[in-house]
């Protein structure tokens, strides 16, 4: 009879050790979660968090849920089932599958109440942005200053088009997850971006936002934002709402937008520039410039400088890279001096750099001092 316990009990260890009983061992580390089940834990709340900041294929997504899957049936420990629960979620709200996102924040919520993951799950859920905000702010005056919580504070401000204000809360977000420095690698994007948009007015126009956050603008582009903010063009508008591509044909045609940007040309081309051409720091300049003239009511300054030059033996340019007899000098030098623009390295023009739209707005707004 004891020779037969021992058999048993040496079976049973075996079982464990051996990949022929994997269910008894299953039942074993399903008692409790483990070191290393809260390291593939956050292994997937980086995965989320990467998905979540720069958008994910739907392969991706399913690689994911099938490793949730996979720990849900490993670990039967409500706290972690509950976290499991709140990323699942967290996947199907990434792919607009609310219903079944809420329902794994229910199951979450039951499992293991104000987790973190399962709050902020609650959030997204929440389509209303004020509201969005509302519950987040609720939450830190309850919890704290957590880091993730700061962080969903900086997304809703930056999609409510408070940039200044999301800039703070992901500046403080960074710091208070040191631990999890994937996080700032992953909104470090959204918090340059908000950087880059902060001098925006609350009141801007909601299609100038769109514009200037897609970076580099076109002629048409850069017409739009003028009308939108400015009232720079009614000397052809009348205050009438115009086609940008309508006011871009007159502007083309009374040359306050010039055929080429090439500021090194001295002789216009022929063909005409299309609107959807990318705008660079020459064609602002010259637009900027002439548009400072007609507003003035003062043509002579189109030529002020390059008169001025044109009567010193041996002048040299100002600026570096810009000659004397370019088209464009009057407009450069113009812009450079009332400080629309300035110099970037404080020597160079660089007329051929591209704009972006929150440069030219910025830009704008020195024309309104």
């Amino acid at each position: 009879m004891r020779n037969m316990k021992i058999k048993i009990i040496l079976f049973l260890a075996d079982c464990i050790t051996f990949s022929g009983c994997q269910s008894l061992q299953r039942d074993i580390v399903r008692s409790r979660a483990d070191e290393r089940a809260y390291r593939e834990l956050q292994e997937i709340e980086e995965a989320v968090i990467n998905m979540d900041a720069v958008g994910a294929a739907q392969e991706e997504l399913n690689s994911i849920r099938r490793r949730i899957t996979s720990m849900q049936e490993d670990v039967a420990d409500n706290e972690f089932q509950a976290l499991l629960a709140a990323w699942s979620g967290r996947l199907f709200h990434m792919e607009g599958r609310n219903s079944d996102a809420q329902r794994e924040y229910q199951r979450s919520e039951s499992l293991s109440p104000l987790n973190i993951p399962s709050r902020i799950l609650s959030f997204r859920l929440e389509q209303a942005l004020p509201q969005r905000l509302s519950m987040i702010d609720g939450s830190i005056t309850s919890e704290g200053a957590l880091g993730e919580l700061l962080i969903e504070r900086g997304r809703v401000l930056f999609d409510m088009s408070r940039f200044s204000e999301a800039v703070a809360a992901f500046d403080a977000a960074f710091t208070a997850l040191r631990s999890k420095p994937f996080y700032e690698e992953a909104y470090t994007a959204f918090r340059s971006k908000a950087w880059e948009l902060r001098s925006l007015e609350q009141d801007t126009d909601i299609r100038t936002i769109e514009i200037v956050q897609q970076g580099e603008i076109t002629w048409h582009a850069l017409i739009e934002i003028t009308q939108n903010e400015t009232d720079f063009l009614r000397f052809i508008t009348a205050g009438r709402a115009w086609p940008a591509e309508t006011i871009f044909s007159q502007l083309l045609d009374r040359g306050f937008i010039p055929l080429t940007q090439d500021a090194e040309r001295t002789e216009w081309p022929a063909a005409r520039p299309p609107s959807s051409e990318l705008v660079r720091r020459s064609g602002v300049a010259w637009f900027l410039w002439h548009l400072n003239a007609e507003l003035r009511g003062n043509r002579g300054l189109l030529t002020r400088y390059s008169a001025r030059y044109a009567n010193t033996p041996n002048a040299r340019s100002p600026i570096s890279d810009l000659a004397i007899n370019s088209p464009f000098f009057d407009s450069i030098l113009g812009c450079v001096e009332s400080e629309f623009m300035s110099l970037p390295d404080g020597r160079n023009f660089m007329s051929g750099e591209r704009i972006r739209g929150a440069d030219f707005l910025f830009m704008l707004s020195r024309m309104t001092r």
